[in-house]
């Protein structure tokens, strides 16, 4: 199963939820912590932060590493 880490909103705040984990990582006041700490995560483990917004649709999202898809350098 590909590891990711889902920013996804909760009634009194914003979460960090890993794929496949039944309970939150982390739980802030913030999406813009949230994001931070999904981040910081993500790099370690070198995987998927997966940015939701409040209604639950994907706004975002960004690689940090392993990524099957890595973009092209621009040759001008």
């Amino acid at each position: 199963m590909k590891r990711q880490q889902h920013v996804v909103k909760r009634e009194d705040g914003w979460a960090v939820k890993s794929t496949g984990n039944s309970r939150d990582t982390a739980h802030v006041k913030t999406q813009k912590e949230a994001i931070e700490i999904a981040r910081e995560i993500a790099i370690n483990q070198r995987c998927e932060v997966i940015i939701h917004s409040e209604d639950g649709k994907i706004r975002d999202s960004d690689s940090y590493g392993n990524d099957p898809c890595p973009p092209r350098d621009k040759k001008y």
